[in-house]
Order: C-alpha cells, then structure tokens, then sequence
C-alpha cells in the first residue's frame, strides 16, 4: 500500500489555510471596483482597509503604511531605489548594501545598477559582519546620496535569524535607510517593524498560508516613499497603480490574522518537532552537517548536507519515498545550483544542502516518517560508496 505523502518544505509555500480559502471565495462574491464611490465599490474597500489593519497588525505598523502588492519580488523592486521622496522632496539614494545571504529579489538589487550595489559579507556561522557593516558604511560617500541597507530578518534556506535591531543602530548612525525582508520571519517569530528599527519591512502572502500572488510592503512611516514602480490609476495612495487583487488580498489578511494566534505556543511546539528530527537525523547520520545549528534559527528550518551525496540526487529520493523538501530555495521552476548562501558562509558550494521546513500542520508520524527516509538516503550513500 502507497503510503501518503508528507509536505515538508514550508518555507518555499505554506499549504493554504482553511480560513483564507473562505476569505478569498468571499471576496469573489463581492461585485464592485474598490475605486468605485457606489455602495458595492464601497463595500471592496471596506474590506480591503480591513485587511490592510491586519496585515499591519502582524508587524505592529500603522495601517496606513502598508502597500499592497503582488509579493515580495514586486514589494522588493518597488522599494529597492534610488529615487525616493521626503514628503514632496526628492530623496537621492546613491547606493544599495545588501547582504551576501539575501533572496535573490533583494540580492540583485531591484531598481539600483550593479555597480551601485554592494554586498556586505556574513560570518561563517551565516549571521551578517556588523562590524564589516560599520566599515562599509563609514567609507560611504554621503555627498553622492543616502546609504541603503538590506538585511533578512530570516534566511530562507538556513532559517538564520540575523540581527536586524543591531544593524539597524548602525545604519541609524550613518544616516541610512534600512530594508528588512521579513517574508520568512513572519508568523514564525514575534516581529515589530518598530524594535527592529527598519524603515521598510517586506511580507509575502503564501508563506503564511495564503494565496500566492500578494504582498507587501510596510514602512514604519508614511513621510519617506520610494518612487512608484507601476504608473497608472494611482491605486494605493499612488505607490501601486493597478486595481487591487482584492481576492488575494482577502486570504493574505485571513492568514495574517491566523499566524499571530498563539504564535508563541504554536512555534514552541513546531521547534520542538524540528529539534527531534535533527536528533534523528545525526543518529543515522553522524556525519551530517546542519547549518546555523550554533546561532538562532527559525524554529521550522533545517538546511543540511550529507558529505557525498548530491542536492539533487538527494532531493529525488526523498520524493521518490513520499517526502516533499527542497535542495535550497525555490526561485525558479526546476532549478537547482549552487547556494549562495553556502558560498557566502564560507562552505564548499559544490557539496550543497537541502531543506527541511515545517509548519503548523506537521504532525509527530511526519516527523518520524521523515526520520526513517533520512536513515534510508544516509544508509544507501554508505552502501554506495563501499561498493565503489
């Protein structure tokens, strides 16, 4: 008999919830253009305010200051500029730093030429160098433009937590602005755009449980705004044209709403099922190497390499035995390469990882059926390499 299949790469996208499936099927209900001023057009806007609140809520951000878009990627092009205004002066912004570990929409640098965008190296152990950051800041050229700084709150292939609030201090003092993408901290970790002390945070709807196909991006105030990326109706106070996807907005809120409930309890559960497969998984295996093990990590995160066997081979047996995990990020349909996140920590980018990520479903059998198809891919590389 075919035993079911388990999902455990939460971090590439969180099976939807119940509760923004309903969201989502009401909004589609709902006739009417929110720009509309009759009582239907009403009605969309109401609830898209609505959602704006929550999705603030999570983050502890004023309503107000959250801008809707189509996900990170878009939330991250938009604000990565040089071209920003103080009101209705323009704000000039010379150059990008970003940190060597970051998603490739940050990474790339958004709207900033490549030779205009720095990266700011990371210490073996994965967390940002604060003090290669001070250096880089104090050699910046504050006659060209503001400095601006990005840094994750949450890798997405190790589950690193780096030290936003700190970094933040440090741009603070060299009169920069700071972009945090806390897409993979959200609903995993207690956030406040305020104690980290980002100008901009970035969150993304699928990673919480909701639809794909919706984002945002959240300043702590509403006085500095990067030029609009998209031009046209002025949706969004002006900083997103386009009608709103009013539908996946909807779930986008219904899954904020659900993922600050409990978020203590429900992640202290989720590390605890974490912690007993990576036991699991170094008794089969004692030679396995789990990344970020000695620093703060997301409680749901683990990123691993068998010393011998290859990301995708590894990827492909845990799939052919019913287990869903990836071999780094999910960017791009099918594609798998080198991490870069492996190379900026100093480690041999040709031995690569794979991920395991959880999430509030996971059950105990899914944790233990995982366990027992580790043993069986560790087990098989041993086998392999003594017939060789």
């Amino acid at each position: 008999m075919n035993r079911a299949r388990i999902y455990m790469d939460w971090n590439a996208t969180a099976p939807v919830l119940d509760a923004a499936r309903a969201a989502c099927l009401y909004a589609l209900d709902l006739t009417g253009n929110p720009s509309s001023v009759h009582k239907e057009g009403r009605a969309i806007r109401a609830l898209i305010e609505n959602s704006r609140r929550d999705v603030a809520a999570l983050v502890g951000a004023a309503p107000a200051s959250v801008i809707f878009t189509s996900g990170a990627t878009e939330a991250a092009n938009l604000v990565l500029t040089p071209d920003f205004r103080m009101g209705r002066t323009p704000l000039g912004v010379s150059h990008l730093y970003v940190s060597a570990v970051e998603h490739p929409a940050l990474r790339d640098g958004g709207r900033f030429g490549a030779d205009r965008v720095t990266k700011i190296p990371v210490l073996t152990s994965g967390v940002v160098d604060l003090a290669a950051l001070e250096t880089i800041l104090g050699a910046h050229d504050k006659a060209s433009g503001l400095a601006m700084v990005a840094i994750m709150v949450a890798n997405n292939e190790t589950g690193i937590v780096q030290p936003v609030a700190l970094a933040a201090e440090i741009v603070r003092r060299h009169g920069g602005i700071l972009v945090a993408d806390a897409v993979q901290a959200a609903g995993r970790m207690p956030l406040s755009i305020e104690d980290l002390g980002a100008d901009f945070l970035i969150l993304s709807s699928h990673k919480l449980g909701g639809p794909k196909g919706a984002g945002a991006l959240i300043a702590r105030g509403e006085v500095m705004m990067p030029a609009p990326l998209l031009r046209g109706g002025g949706q969004e106070k002006g900083h997103r044209s386009g009608t709103e996807n009013v539908m996946a907005i909807a779930g986008f809120a219904a899954a904020a709403r659900a993922a600050a409930v409990n978020l203590p309890d429900r992640m202290d559960r989720i590390t605890g099922l974490r912690d007993q497969l990576e036991a699991r998984m170094r008794d089969a295996a004692a030679d396995v190497i789990i990344h970020g093990d000695a620093v703060e990590r997301l409680g749901n995160t683990t990123f691993f390499t068998l010393p011998g066997l290859k990301p995708e081979t590894g990827q492909i047996a845990f799939d052919l035995d019913g287990v869903a995990l990836s071999a780094g990020a999910a960017c791009s349909s099918g594609k798998l390469g080198q991490s870069h996140v492996l190379t900026a920590m100093g480690f041999d980018p040709e031995q690569g990882g794979l991920r395991i990520s959880i999430g509030v479903s996971t059950t105990q059998d899914d944790i233990e059926r995982c366990a027992e198809v580790f043993a069986k891919v560790a087990g098989r590389r041993k086998a392999a390499s003594v017939a060789a």
